[in-house]
């Protein structure tokens, strides 16, 4: 004889054990069939399918349920449906309502029925709350309109203030608003590196009609992906549920604080794949704003903002250059590992060259090479000679030997001396090392500058390389609004 299951959830009638069940097919009529399915919790799909051996056992029917034939065989009848399931007897717990002050269905007690349910002393005294305009009543009068009015106005006052502090307390760029009592500068610049939210507006007002058209990273991978639909540029950010500013803001604070997504996620109470789109889309966005920025000033500009102490040493400096690194994950290809790796840092890196001006502000940012190029080949490959002039000098450290390359541009090279023979240096050559260091040690204080960054303290991962160089070109431009070294 075949045994059978019953089919409803969190039921464990079996015909093998339960001789005291019947089990009963589902009906051949299509809509009382979806009737059943709809009763029992159950859908047609892939790991369900009604077949002849699918049952329900009868103690999911009522008593009224069941008919005796003439014979007296019990069976069920033609209009039955299942509809005793143990979900029935379960009572979910509600949370109590929350009562409401203002609501109209909510009888208010006048002052004759405080009266009386304070005169029984025995019964516990109810805390019922108090209309704002009661503080206006007199003992033997009614509130007039122009008081009601008074008070109205000085509620919605209350509440606009409320609004104003909760809007204010959410994780935004409106927390650091024009407000004294709100702006604190030490946490803005904590947050986003700008000294100021007025300077912070006028850079966001400058990208803002662009950054209102522009194209959104998920708008590039679905049509990467063969979707036939074309990319709408006039799309706002404005219909996102994060407004633009906050999302320039969310930028900013993702690479000064180097949080995680999740964390920036909850912050911003958004999903992680959102915080990745806003900051591939913005890192790609401000890459090509400011990129187009031209920041290599020409030898009047230099001259004219040179400090005093290049003008008596080396008054035809033009560019004071070093390279920095920002680690990156170990690649799982051999040959990528060897091709990465630094002997200076012993691990895999990202170089790049930075080039700076006598006056301390970033005029020169390269792209970023494996970390195993030399400083001489990055020099030739960076793009920065064509942008020497003849009687130009370069200041850099002593690892960089492009003495020759320079000579091609007709122009001269400032590092410390090397030892040669002898043993020691002579009194010209330790007050010439002396004097490039106390200069060149402002282009250490430029990079610094951009590893306030705190998105380049830890190992980038592989998934976020592919950004890398946007990302590092936006913090070395970014630190131009800071203002010059000096």
């Amino acid at each position: 004889m075949a045994s059978y299951h019953c089919c409803v959830p969190k039921c464990t009638n079996d015909s093998r054990y339960n001789k005291s069940h019947s089990f009963h097919s589902f009906p051949s009529d299509i809509s009382r069939k979806k009737l059943w399915l709809v009763k029992i919790r159950r859908d047609e799909g892939a790991f369900f399918q009604v077949k002849p051996h699918t049952k329900v056992c009868s103690a999911h029917f009522t008593d009224t349920d069941f008919v005796r034939t003439l014979t007296g065989i019990r069976c069920l009848s033609k209009t039955a449906f299942p509809s005793v399931f143990d979900w029935s007897f379960e009572t979910p717990s509600r949370k109590p309502p929350t009562p409401r002050l203002n609501s109209p269905k909510r009888k208010r007690l006048t002052l004759e029925d405080d009266k009386e349910c304070n005169t029984d002393e025995s019964q516990p005294q109810i805390m019922t709350p108090q209309p704002v305009f009661h503080d206006y009543l007199g003992p033997e009068r009614e509130m007039s309109s122009e008081e009601k009015l008074k008070a109205a106005s000085e509620h919605i006052d209350e509440l606009e203030h409320l609004v104003e502090r909760l809007t204010i307390g959410r994780f935004g760029l409106q927390r650091f608003a024009t407000d004294p009592k709100s702006t604190d500068p030490k946490s803005l610049q904590f947050y986003t590196g700008f000294s100021s939210y007025t300077l912070l507006l006028n850079v966001y007002n400058l990208l803002r009609p662009t950054a209102e058209k522009m194209t959104r990273w998920s708008q590039i991978q679905r049509k990467r992906m063969g979707y036939s639909q074309e990319i709408n540029t006039d799309i706002s950010f404005r219909s996102e549920s994060t407004p633009l500013i906050d999302q320039f803001f969310m930028f900013l604070v993702k690479i000064r604080l180097g949080l995680f997504q999740q964390d920036i996620a909850c912050r911003f109470n958004v999903s992680q794949s959102t915080v990745s789109r806003i900051i591939i889309t913005w890192a790609n966005f401000m890459y090509f704003q400011l990129g187009s920025i031209p920041i290599w000033p020409s030898r009047e500009k230099v001259n004219k903002f040179m400090p005093d102490c290049f003008k008596e040493l080396y008054p035809s400096t033009r560019v004071i250059l070093d390279c920095t690194e920002v680690k990156i994950q170990t690649p799982s290809a051999l040959s990528l590992n060897s091709e990465f790796y630094s002997h200076y840092k012993g691990t895999t890196t990202l170089k790049g060259l930075i080039g700076i001006s006598p006056s301390g502000c970033v005029t020169f940012v390269s792209s970023l090479f494996a970390g195993s190029i030399s400083d001489q080949n990055i020099t030739r490959q960076s793009g920065i000679l064509p942008l020497i002039e003849p009687g130009d000098s370069v200041m850099a450290d002593k690892g960089f030997l492009i003495e020759q390359m320079l000579a091609e541009r007709q122009a001269r090279l400032n590092i410390p001396p090397f030892l040669t023979k002898r043993d020691q240096f002579t009194k010209e050559e330790v007050e010439e090392t002396q004097e490039i260091a106390r200069l060149r040690i402002h282009v250490e204080r430029a990079i610094r500058r951009i590893k306030e960054y705190h998105i380049f303290d830890s190992v980038l991962p592989v998934a976020i390389t592919g950004s890398a160089l946007q990302l590092w070109t936006v913090c070395c431009l970014l630190t131009l609004f800071k203002g010059p070294l000096f």
